[in-house]
């Protein structure tokens, strides 16, 4: 059975947020559409304490319980299932959604029959590239949607170069429309 994986769709990812993420709204209409097509739809978020080291490599995002760290409001957030809160310690990143504190994510999916999770969200080079990684590890036939996710892009490449290596450790890339 497969699963959906919605990775950061957060406020402070999208544009105006304090960590926005260049195009990164534009994957929300094609998750939206996506989502009636999974019997298992999860998410994380990053859910920062207010202060965290991980501010110190990055702006102040996504802190727990604030405007920046609601999901984006045209996500269709109501067909999500669970949410999978990251990043939580102080000295915590959280990239990879199977860090989540809150729920064993790999626990979740297996329990719930998921063999194939795609993936897809924010940011291509950093979040979404952990967590496709370690749903690789965690024994899932793990698919990366192509058209529903955004890169930070700090170094000009680095989406692409995340791509290439979840492709190398057995991600399978995928386009929306090839998805029924």
């Amino acid at each position: 059975m497969k699963g959906l994986l919605v990775v950061d769709v957060q406020n402070d990812f999208c544009p105006g947020g304090s960590l926005a993420v260049p195009g990164g709204d534009k994957v929300v209409p094609v998750l939206n559409s996506l989502m009636k097509n999974f019997p298992v739809v999860v998410a994380s978020k990053d859910w920062h304490p207010h202060q965290t080291v991980h501010f110190t490599k990055w702006p102040v995002h996504c802190v727990h319980n604030t405007k920046g760290a609601e999901f984006h409001p045209d996500l269709e957030s109501e067909r999500i299932q669970q949410v999978f809160l990251k990043g939580t310690g102080n000295k915590d990143d959280g990239y990879s959604a199977y860090e989540a504190t809150n729920l064993d994510l790999a626990r979740y999916l297996k329990e719930k029959g998921i063999d194939e999770l795609y993936v897809a969200g924010l940011a291509t080079d950093y979040c979404v590239r952990a967590s496709a990684l370690d749903s690789v590890k965690n024994g899932f036939k793990t698919y990366l949607i192509t058209d529903a996710i955004a890169a930070v892009d700090l170094k000009a490449g680095d989406g692409e170069a995340a791509i290439e290596e979840m492709k190398k450790a057995g991600v399978t890339l995928v386009h929306s429309g090839d998805i029924a």
